[in-house]
């Protein structure tokens, strides 16, 4: 309950502010909650597929449709969507200009094994490509809380979205499953119908992963990024493959053509996650020693969500699921960007230790179009959670 008012008392001193800019309904917040908006609210899920006005709760077949066979039409008779093995969805098609505020979705099967994509105005080129566990700060394909201002995940495993996606022609966005089983998908697309200020850049999301890393080699969240824009989040999925702690690596954002040395430098990657001391809570047991643990925690803007603890067995990596959102801290860039962070742990003579484990991510960003092309995605068997 504690956290819960923090959180609430804390959302509303970095929101109030807004209350005196320009407001056209997009992101409403505590600081422009009570101001009126020729915005206009439309909603995407299955039972409306095309968000439209006074349409939704029409389907007269669907998933729900024997459960509701006594009672007929309006009676939650299209609550999901089943994709089939090897088959893309369209999630929603949206014509412009609007911004998406909120999406909601509990996706069935292995969650590395559904891929998002988004595509804003005519582009080809997906602006969001990961698959969606890992889009939602769940990429151990394991359920854990979440509360925070961007993404929330909630019992039992409810993927919530807050990030704002403004499109100024089309939205659409799209999940394919890649498994070798059909998935059943819940989901809810919330959005506005609404001029853009001029200023408003496109919301980016990109995946990557390196099992192992190579010796010595940096891990990197993001590169090639070329164009205007600002950075604003980081999740990772971190697997140790060693034992000790492994979280000293710098997170470092090149800026704008920077050569070997970087504008922006962390201090250690615990450091970067806004915790210190290696996550580490101190107690005392009933015999009095001192013991220590990895302690999770969520805040509106950074935490380690998730820790994974071995059971001894088959399942004895130790993983860790941490996010950090630039909300109220934006990496901005003009021209470009590239971010990296170093795998380190301790030697035991003290040294540094370069470490070569399991590190997938998914960087977030804004950015003016068009964006250069990313990556290829891993194909699935580099994709696998084991």
């Amino acid at each position: 309950m504690k956290m819960m008012v923090a959180l609430f008392a804390l959302y509303v001193s970095v929101t109030f502010q807004l209350c005196a800019q320009d407001f056209n309904g997009i992101g409403s917040d505590m600081g422009n909650i009570f101001r009126l908006s020729n915005a206009k609210s439309r909603s995407i899920s299955p039972e409306n597929f095309n968000g439209e006005k006074g349409k939704g709760g029409m389907a007269a077949s669907g998933t729900g449709a024997d459960a509701a066979r006594d009672l007929g039409q309006g009676w939650k008779i299209s609550p999901s969507v089943v994709i089939k093995k090897g088959a893309t969805f369209t999630i929603a098609e949206i014509n412009g200009p609007g911004s998406v505020e909120h999406i909601w979705m509990t996706a069935t099967g292995n969650w590395r094994y559904s891929i998002i994509r988004m595509y804003w105005d005519d582009e080809t080129s997906p602006s969001v490509e990961a698959p969606v566990g890992d889009f939602f700060c769940m990429g151990w394909t394991r359920y854990s809380p979440l509360q925070s201002l961007a993404v929330c995940v909630n019992p039992g495993s409810a993927f919530n979205c807050y990030w704002p996606m403004p499109f100024r022609k089309k939205c659409r966005i799209t999940m394919e499953n890649i498994a070798d089983q059909d998935m059943v998908l819940y989901f809810q697309v919330d959005y506005v119908l609404t001029e853009l200020p001029s200023d408003a850049a496109y919301f980016h999301a990109q995946f990557h992963r390196v099992n192992s890393l190579p010796y010595k080699e940096d891990y990197t969240i993001l590169d090639n990024i070329s164009g205007r824009g600002q950075y604003v989040g980081t999740y990772i999925a971190y697997g140790a493959r060693d034992n000790g702690w492994w979280g000293e690596g710098e997170i470092k954002f090149f800026v704008d053509g920077d050569g070997k040395f970087p504008t922006v430098c962390g201090t250690g990657t615990e450091d970067y996650f806004c915790g210190s001391y290696d996550f580490d809570t101190h107690t005392k047991n009933a015999a009095g020693a001192e013991t220590s643990a990895y302690t999770e925690f969520c805040t509106p803007y950074s935490g380690l969500a998730q820790v994974i603890r071995g059971d001894g067995h088959y399942n004895v990596m130790q993983r860790f699921g941490l996010y950090r959102w630039h909300i109220t801290d934006p990496i901005r860039f003009e021209k470009g960007l590239k971010v990296t962070i170093q795998d380190i742990g301790w030697r035991k003579d003290g040294r540094y230790l370069p470490l070569q484990d399991d590190i997938a991510s998914v960087a977030f960003w804004y950015q003016t179009e068009p964006h250069s092309s990313f990556p290829k995605l891993p194909e699935r068997d580099l994709l696998e959670v084991r």
